[in-house]
């Protein structure tokens, strides 16, 4: 599995030492993949009219929870293994087209929050999270092409936010995230109904 491993991330990390065109993009996705999560995340909360779900906003609320979450457990397993990252273990080999960082390399923290939340919204709303899996995986993909993480580091992510995911879609905590989500759309629908009406005057 270690050199299918690292067999792919020369792959993926040549292609983007090559094409710097392509290299920018990853670059997009791994830096500021976040920034679209955020405006995927704004637009089902505060969707209004047909637009309106409150499944979305179930999301909402459910990727938040599940991004902390699964962060936590990513913490945890990189305190348990400090796998170094392929630049260090493969000087020479690997080129770095990020900055370094210092954090061990299993598991990725961006690949497990984009996964967290990717999980936790199509749980709920099937187009969204389908939308999701995308940047998430454009994310995981970007930071194995970029040089900083392994193919396995971010299929570790993905798997620990799947965990996340799945474990805050038990009954008891669904129903209390969902709740949540219900009061604070609608203190955002009483607010922006008020709004309306005080410029309709």
């Amino acid at each position: 599995m270690g050199a299918l491993d690292f067999d792919l991330y020369e792959q993926l990390n040549g292609l983007a030492d090559r094409h710097h065109s392509l290299a920018e993009v990853f670059r997009f996705f791994a830096q500021d993949g976040q920034l679209v999560f955020l405006a995927l995340l704004a637009a089902l909360f505060f969707a209004r009219g047909k637009w309106r779900s409150p499944n979305g906003r179930h999301g909402v609320a459910a990727a938040g929870f599940s991004a902390l979450l699964a962060l936590a457990l990513a913490q945890l397993i990189a305190s348990l293994w400090d796998r170094p990252r392929p630049y260090e273990a493969h000087a020479g080999e690997a080129q770095l087209l990020l900055s370094p960082s210092p954090d061990p390399s299993f598991p990725s923290d961006h690949a497990t929050a984009a996964y967290a939340i990717a999980f936790a919204i199509l749980l709920r709303h099937r187009k969204a999270g389908s939308l999701a899996l995308v940047l998430a995986t454009l994310v995981a993909v970007s930071r194995v092409a970029l040089g900083t993480h392994y193919p396995t580091d971010v299929l570790g992510g993905a798997a620990v936010g799947g965990l996340a995911a799945a474990l805050l879609w038990a009954p008891p905590v669904r129903r209390r995230l969902h709740r949540l989500a219900d009061w604070t759309g609608a203190l955002y629908d009483r607010a922006t109904h008020a709004v309306g009406r005080s410029v309709a005057r």
